[in-house]
């Protein structure tokens, strides 16, 4: 579900995000028109409003978990988590934590991969909602979703800054809600 679509039609704030995102032509492979966020990093009201639509969304909704996907859902996941009293969990890649952990392997374009977790980051019953920076598979998502399923905790929604109106692995997400802000920026041509 779009942010657009979920009372925020036609809010400046969502536009000024996406304005703020730069695309990098066939970066890492040809044809992909990567959504490089760190550009709206940069931009002071552009990241603030990105915390504050995702806080607006989900505070009240008694979560006690932010995971954050490494590792861009590290930028977004932790202001987050403060802001509505809840604790930030890193999702890491492969030998990155120390102590004991959890592992999840997933499917990429182009080969595998893998999410860890501490094993004593998650109590059963806790409610969880999992960040990223961008849902193109779903297959990021869906290692996130098992990590803290394993745990026994209840994941309540995944939330992105971009996602792709029609998220090819969707199916992949086992029913749980995905909010998206903004959908993949284009090049802009100027003639």
């Amino acid at each position: 579900m779009f942010a657009a679509e979920n009372g925020l039609k036609g809010d400046p704030r969502l536009q000024g995000i996406s304005q703020a995102i730069r695309v990098v032509p066939h970066f890492r492979k040809p044809g992909i028109m990567f959504q490089d966020i760190t550009t709206l990093l940069l931009d002071h009201k552009a990241f603030k409003d990105t915390v504050d639509i995702f806080v607006d969304r989900y505070r009240g909704m008694n979560i006690s978990v932010v995971a954050g996907v490494e590792a861009r859902g590290f930028m977004f996941g932790p202001s987050i988590a403060l802001a509505i009293g809840a604790k930030f969990v890193p999702l890491r890649k492969p030998r990155k934590l120390p102590g004991d952990v959890i592992s999840e392997a997933y499917d990429l374009e182009y080969g595998t991969d893998c999410l860890e977790m501490h094993n004593d980051a998650v109590k059963a019953g806790e409610r969880a909602l999992v960040i990223d920076d961008l849902v193109a598979t779903g297959g990021t998502l869906s290692a996130a979703i098992k990590l803290l399923e394993r745990m026994g905790a209840e994941v309540v929604e995944c939330a992105c800054v971009v996602g792709l109106r029609e998220v090819k692995g969707q199916r992949r997400l086992n029913g749980k809600p995905l909010y998206i802000l903004v959908e993949p920026r284009q090049l802009d041509v100027c003639f």
